[in-house]
């Protein structure tokens, strides 16, 4: 049986003149953007957001506001189980890179940022809605999880992963309208201050089993804390312009995607509970098909379903149960 799955790592440029690919996930959130009568001027709006909030963050050195823009890149990633060169979208994920005009220097970012993945899509909408269908108690399926967390960390450890990356992964997702978030003593100079959950989320689960850890910290002039998901050391493993460039790429899109948590008009204080039924929020200008997104999600992990979990049942099953 062949276990030695091989990934490969393509990339595209997500700018104004952006158009999202055949076989992009259309849930993720700069596809939809990219989409309709307004897809030019949504992208346009979207980059100069990052780059202002970009530019408002590393403040030092930067007295007219505008020494740095930030240039994203979408990677995709297909996997092939076989080795026969049917390859399935695996993941998708975003990279950061910051360009220095005041040195004309491009630096490195973050990859990861956003995470879109089928599989997920497979075992949040399909399997565990399924699981729970006739349940008089919700209750999450044995292993749950178990086959996407053993896929990713091999894709990190992955050949692929190391010649087209220097360091590991953070993403960054918005925090969960059903927990409290408590503020803490600690504060990072670009992250901000920490926030605290009361309880652990099926989410926090769900990434533990990818092999990442989670730390909810609110940036300055930030409404709501944001979820960053890492490997190692997030305050010391990366610099303050990398994380920098995670926080204004992904703040952006939870400013379009979640105005009511991200763009509420009142900050977070010492206690937090996120709304997403909060009316008091101002909405950006740029237009995006909320609901569209959660149909979406249902289809793409049908699709999962049909193209990768089943066919490839057996397989994956045998590799799942010897991976270390």
């Amino acid at each position: 049986m062949n276990t030695d799955f091989t990934f490969t790592i393509k990339s595209i440029g997500f700018d104004e003149n952006y158009r999202p690919l055949e076989n992009t996930r259309i849930t993720t959130n700069f596809a939809n953007l990219a989409r309709g009568e307004s897809r030019q001027e949504n992208l346009c709006n979207t980059l100069r957001m990052i780059d202002n909030r970009f530019n408002a963050l590393a403040h030092w050195d930067n007295p007219n506001g505008d020494r740095y823009s930030v240039e994203l890149d979408i990677i995709s990633v297909d996997m092939d189980i076989e080795g026969n060169g049917q390859s399935f979208p695996a993941i998708e994920v975003l990279k950061t890179n910051i360009v220095d005009h005041s040195t004309g220097e491009r630096i490195d970012g973050i990859v990861g940022n956003n995470f879109s993945s089928y599989v997920r899509d497979y075992d949040f909408s399909v399997l565990l809605m399924d699981h729970n269908k006739d349940q008089p108690q919700f209750t999450v399926p044995e292993n749950f999880g178990e086959l996407h967390g053993k896929l990713f960390k091999y894709f990190v450890n992955s050949k692929a992963y190391q010649q087209h990356f220097k360091k590991p992964p953070v993403i960054c997702l918005s925090v969960s309208n059903n927990k409290t978030y408590y503020r803490k003593e600690n504060q990072h100079p670009v992250l901000g201050f920490e926030y605290q959950p009361n309880e652990s989320s099926l989410t926090e689960q769900y990434f533990e089993k990818m092999g990442l850890q989670v730390r909810y910290f609110m940036p300055s002039n930030s409404v709501a804390p944001l979820a960053f998901y890492f490997f190692g050391d997030l305050l010391n493993d990366y610099t303050n312009l990398e994380l920098i460039s995670t926080i204004s790429t992904m703040e952006t899109f939870q400013k379009i995607y979640r105005p009511e948590i991200y763009n509420a008009n009142a900050v977070a204080g010492q206690r937090y509970q996120p709304k997403l039924q909060n009316q008091d929020h101002s909405v950006t200008q740029i237009i995006y098909d909320r609901e569209e997104r959660g149909q979406l999600a249902n289809q793409q992990g049908k699709f999962a379903e049909e193209h990768f979990i089943k066919p490839y049942q057996t397989v994956l099953e045998q590799w799942s149960a010897n991976y270390a």
